[in-house]
């Protein structure tokens, strides 16, 4: 063989192999990476059409469908406010593997169970179970606001048949009251957890969630940052401002984020999670936050 053909077929052979040495670095490049927690501020995230959408119910999603980090989530299906006009409705749905909670930010209107009404109010709150037709509706002159939490089943749990009538409850019919392992200067209000007839929360009839709860902060007051091994935890700031933690650097400091009423936050399992209040007289911050529980791996043998 020449020279030149030498030269030209070890050129030749060179090109595929640096091809194929470019591409995976190219590719680790561009590959997107999972975040450990998630942000989104409520007055600004813009209508988006869902199954409960109709002209005259509108979905704002922080987290889950409807919104582009969707991937990152685990049990949580859909966390987001739906805003019903004066005399109008949502979409009737029915999940056979999902569970729903509903919190009513402002407004009152008709919960939609089976063939039955239930009126709502401000400040309640409802379980909605897997198998029930449901909807909302607003009878009223006012924006009927509802914070709708949406939750995946594992298939492997067994789904018993639906209570005949929701259990709808009212912030003001429970008490405050601390909680183990945190300081005395958060309230909580336990609203609902699971269905083990513990009598712990307002209505225990969950299956993937572990507890939606209500934190009153005192000025100056936290609930020491912690972290979940096996739950993925959301918290909204309904009022009042402070440092939210989510996540935290390898030295073991959290990171704090000014937080302020209608941000939430998304964590992922074993993310580092918490909220500092303000340390000032008078200042208050309210957190409604919902925890649910993932399945971890089978060990391998």
């Amino acid at each position: 063989m020449k020279k030149g053909d030498i030269t030209r077929a070890r050129l030749m052979f060179g090109i595929p192999l640096l091809l194929f040495l470019v591409v995976p670095v190219l590719r680790a490049q561009t590959r997107q990476v999972d975040p450990t927690w998630l942000r989104r501020y409520l007055p600004s995230i813009e209508d988006t059409q869902v199954d409960l959408s109709t002209p005259s119910c509108h979905y704002k999603a922080m987290f889950g469908e409807g919104d582009a980090a969707n991937r990152t989530l685990i049990n949580v299906a859909r966390f987001g406010e739906a805003t019903v006009d004066s005399d109008g409705k949502c979409t009737e749905l029915q999940y056979d593997q999902e569970e729903e909670l509903y919190f009513v930010l402002a407004g009152k209107g008709i919960l939609r169970y089976g063939d039955q009404n239930y009126p709502l109010r401000k400040d309640d709150f409802t379980y909605i179970a897997p198998g029930v037709k449901h909807s909302i509706q607003n009878n009223s002159q006012d924006a009927l606001r509802v914070v709708v939490m949406t939750f995946k089943i594992p298939s492997a749990i067994t789904i018993s048949a639906p209570p005949p009538e929701p259990k709808v409850v009212n912030m003001s019919q429970l008490k405050e009251e601390t909680v183990q392992g945190h300081p005395a200067s958060v309230l909580y209000k336990l609203m609902a957890g699971p269905r083990k007839g513990t009598q712990r929360d307002a209505i225990d009839e969950a299956y993937a969630v572990v507890s939606l709860f209500w934190m009153d902060f005192a000025p100056g007051g936290t609930n020491f940052p912690h972290h979940h091994e096996s739950a993925e935890e959301i918290y909204l700031v309904v009022d009042g401002e402070g440092d939210m933690v989510a996540g935290g650097g390898t030295d073991g400091v959290e990171g704090r984020h000014p937080a302020k009423a209608g941000d939430a936050y998304y964590f992922r399992p074993n993310c580092t999670v918490g909220f500092y209040n303000r340390n000032k007289a008078g200042a208050k911050a309210h957190i409604l936050a919902v925890r649910s529980r993932i399945r971890l791996p089978e060990p391998e043998e």
